[in-house]
């Protein structure tokens, strides 16, 4: 019975080591392709957010980070991506989130350039009501594009509200809170871009491209 029971212990843990080796061998092989298509997600985003013609160099290679609970949502560190032409500045594009999503945070990127207009907004990631809330999703609606060129003059800022608030932005039909959420995100992030533009421009930079004799190990 014992000798039964250890064999059996035996090719159990031969089974989990085989198991895990397997599992740890399918991230190696499949990470560096999952890291790539990310990277190629990433430039599209940001492409749409600032058109290639506007810069020349490779925004997701130029970026650094803040950290600023009041206006990106939470305490931890956010990317700041920065376009520029002919090496002078061109626009930032900051990562920023709300809490105060209907469903749970919402995870975006907003476009400013250096006349504190956006130049274009893009959701990450979020969990809203299908059919409602994630109109806020440019595959789905249009309504982000509405954010386009939009910037906050001095006395101005009640207009960055939805309508239903005395604002200037759509809420959807039976959905306010999200479009609510998503004025108040652009919003602060048009703020911070404005406090700080010149020190995000000057910051050193933490996404440099990596060189023909990096390697992976």
């Amino acid at each position: 019975m014992k000798t039964h029971l250890k064999r059996s212990g035996l090719t159990l843990t031969a089974f989990a080591l085989i198991t895990t080796g397997l599992i740890a061998l399918t991230y190696e092989l499949t990470a560096p392709r999952i890291k790539s298509q990310e990277q190629r997600q990433l430039q599209k985003i940001l492409g749409s957010i600032v058109p290639p013609a506007l810069h020349d160099n490779d925004i997701e290679h130029d970026c650094t980070e803040v950290t600023n609970v009041s206006l990106l949502g939470d305490d931890s560190p956010k990317t700041v991506y920065r376009a520029r032409l002919q090496g002078e500045p061109v626009a930032l594009v900051l990562q920023t989130m709300t809490p105060d999503g209907y469903s749970g945070d919402i995870e975006l990127l907003v476009g400013v350039n250096l006349a504190g207009q956006v130049t274009g907004v893009r959701v990450l990631k979020h969990q809203e009501t299908p059919g409602l809330g994630d109109k806020i999703d440019i595959r789905i609606s249009d309504w982000i594009l509405s954010f386009n060129g939009k910037s906050i003059a001095s006395g101005e800022q009640k207009y960055w509200a939805v309508k239903k608030d005395g604002g200037q932005f759509d809420q959807f039909t039976g959905a306010t809170i999200t479009p609510r959420a998503m004025v108040k995100a652009v919003k602060n992030a048009l703020l911070l871009a404005a406090e700080q533009q010149q020190i995000l421009f000057d910051a050193p930079n933490q996404c440099l491209a990596p060189t023909s004799g990096d390697h992976n190990e």
